[in-house]
């Protein structure tokens, strides 16, 4: 017997029973003797277009019964070295935005004063910013992967500095990124201004349009990203409107030409080595993919970021070595 959580096995239990908790892993009420909690944060009143994100937490979780513990291309098997559950959802205030995002602040700093590695479900994109707060308070200001469809570095939205197009400006303002080693990867779409993506390059962040990484393998841009990151924290945070809407339509505001499922594990999976402080899988709207198929994209791309984090080796499967 191991002394970690395990998921609760298809064998053990149908795959449409059990809990409903990220991978059917148990339930906790405190992070206290985590590695790792998985967090849901259910809400949707930062968006600016197609709502639902509130519904995203519960979604992938129910699609992520799917998934069985050892990777089967990196090797990876979290549950034999971290000890992981799900703890919940965070108590938004359904009502106040701005409300929510010192609710949110507040919890993951008591998540993260027991030492454990949040990977949050959402939920629209708002939540990153007061993650990263609780963040700097813990590890000083952090590298940051993003991979987005949209900057998020809006000034404001409607008049507003609170919302799902600007939780990136406000990290900024709060001190809590490491300019230097700031990458957002698979921006693309339309806009009103050079600045829309500019903005970003001027504080020094690197960019990677979408049409950069077109019909091309991401394995070289991440050997990039890790050698400017080095040792320093660093935070993943993925939209998944980050990949094309023929793969994820289930989200709030899509946008054609985007990255493919296997540019996505290719990044994740890219990640591993580097000093993983969190990260979150966000903008799941299950409403406009009835399918599930993008929940189901999303519980995957959250387990390749447990995959990867500080204390799990990677022994790579044998492919066949076979060139076609």
């Amino acid at each position: 017997m191991t002394r970690f959580n395990q998921p609760l096995g298809g064998n053990e239990m149908p795959r449409f029973g059990g809990p409903a908790t990220m991978m059917r892993l148990p339930a906790a009420t405190s992070a206290e003797g985590l590695d790792v909690a998985f967090i849901g944060v259910p809400m949707d009143h930062g968006t600016s277009n197609r709502p639902g994100t509130r519904l995203g937490p519960r979604q992938i979780r129910d699609e992520s019964r799917m998934l069985r513990p050892y990777n089967m291309a990196t090797g990876a098997a979290p549950f034999d070295h971290l000890q992981v559950a799900d703890l919940g959802d965070v108590a938004i205030n359904t009502f106040d935005l701005k409300k929510s995002v010192d609710i949110i602040t507040a919890h993951y700093r008591g998540v993260l004063s027991h030492g454990a590695i949040p990977l949050t479900l959402g939920g629209d994109h708002t939540l990153t910013w007061p993650i990263l707060r609780a963040m700097k308070e813990r590890h000083g200001p952090v590298a940051l992967i993003h991979i987005d469809a949209h900057a998020d570095i809006n000034e404001t939205m409607f008049g507003e500095t609170v919302a799902h197009g600007c939780p990136f400006r406000r990290a900024w303002e709060d001190g809590c990124l490491l300019n230097d080693k700031v990458f957002q990867i698979g921006l693309r779409g339309t806009g009103y201004a050079p600045e829309d993506f500019d903005w970003a390059r001027g504080q020094g962040w690197t960019v990677v349009q979408a049409e950069e990484c077109w019909h091309k393998s991401l394995t070289p841009l991440m050997q990039i990203v890790r050698e400017r990151i080095g040792d320093a924290p660093v935070y993943i945070s993925y939209d998944i409107d980050s990949l094309d809407s023929a793969f994820a339509p289930g989200t709030g505001t899509v946008e054609p030409g985007g990255l493919t499922t296997w540019q996505a594990l290719e990044i994740i999976r890219g990640c591993a080595g580097l000093n993983i402080v969190g990260g979150d899988l966000v903008e799941v709207s299950p409403p406009y993919d009835p399918s599930g198929n993008t929940a189901l994209i999303g519980a995957n791309i959250l387990y390749e970021m447990l995959c990867v984090l500080p204390g799990v080796p990677q022994n790579p499967s044998r492919f066949s070595g076979l060139t076609f």
